[in-house]
C-alpha cells in the first residue's frame, strides 16, 4: 500500500470519529481545527489535526478522491517521503498564510489545500496522466478545478469553501513540481493546451446540448 493512502485511511478516520462524538464538533472545535484565534491561543497542533477534519461526508469524499488520484500518481513518480512532505508542508503553510485573508475567528478544515499543492506537482510532473476516474489527464483535472477556484476568488463566491486557501495551496506546489521536473516548462505548456482545447470543446457541446434541450421541450 502506498503511503498516501494511509493518509486517506487517518482522515476518514478522523472525520467519522468526529461526526460520532458530536456532528456539529468539527465545524466548532476550539481544539482540532485551524483558526487564527487558535494559533495564537497556542494551539499549534491544529496545523496538522485541521488536516484530517472534514466537515460532513461530501467534503471527505471529494477531497479523498482527488487525495487518491493525485497523491498516487505523485507518489509513483517522486516517491513516499516526498509526497507525504509536500502534503504537510502545503496545508500547513495553506493555514498560515489564509490567516491574511480570513477572520481569525474562522474555523479551516479539510485537506484540501494540501491536496491542491499535489495537484500542482503532478501538473508539472505528469500532466498526460491519465486518470479513468475524471476520464481525462491529470494535467487537465488541475488546471480546470485551479482556474475554477481563481474564478470562485474573482467573483467573491460565497459559502463555506475556503477557495482562497486551494489556490494558495496550488501555488505552493509550483516551484516542487517545477525542481522535481526538468520537463515543467513543457509540461506546463501541455497543461495549457489541453486547458483551451478543453474549453473549446465545451464551447461547442453547451450550446448544442442546450439547443437539443429547447428543441425536446
Amino acid at each position: 500500500m502506498r503511503k498516501i493512502n494511509l493518509i486517506i485511511l487517518a482522515c476518514c478516520l478522523a472525520s467519522f470519529l468526529s461526526w460520532y462524538y458530536d456532528p456539529d464538533f468539527v465545524i466548532r472545535s476550539e481544539y482540532l481545527a485551524f483558526s487564527g484565534d487558535n494559533l495564537l491561543a497556542g494551539k499549534a497542533w491544529t496545523l496538522i489535526t485541521a488536516l484530517f477534519l472534514h466537515a460532513d461526508i461530501f467534503h471527505l469524499l471529494g477531497n479523498m478522491l482527488f487525495l487518491f488520484v493525485f497523491g498516487n500518481s505523485l507518489e509513483k513518480e517522486v516517491e513516499a517521503k516526498k509526497t507525504l512532505g509536500v502534503f504537510f508542508f502545503g496545508g500547513v503553510l495553506s493555514f498560515l498564510l489564509s490567516m491574511f485573508f480570513y477572520d481569525l475567528g474562522t474555523y479551516l478544515i479539510g485537506a484540501s489545500a494540501a491536496i491542491f499543492t499535489l495537484t500542482a506537482i503532478v501538473m508539472l510532473v505528469k500532466p498526460l496522466k491519465f486518470s479513468f476516474i475524471f476520464f481525462m489527464p491529470q494535467g487537465l483535472v488541475a488546471i480546470i478545478y485551479f482556474m475554477y477556484n481563481i474564478a470562485a476568488v474573482y467573483f467573491q463566491t460565497s459559502g463555506n469553501v475556503a477557495y482562497i486557501s486551494h489556490v494558495i495551496g496550488f501555488v505552493i506546489g509550483i516551484p516542487f513540481g517545477m525542481a522535481w521536473s526538468e520537463d515543467w516548462p513543457k509540461n506546463l505548456l501541455i497543461a495549457a493546451g489541453l486547458f483551451i482545447i478543453y474549453l473549446l470543446i465545451i464551447s461547442v457541446l453547451v450550446p448544442l446540448i442546450m439547443e437539443a434541450l429547447a428543441l425536446a421541450l
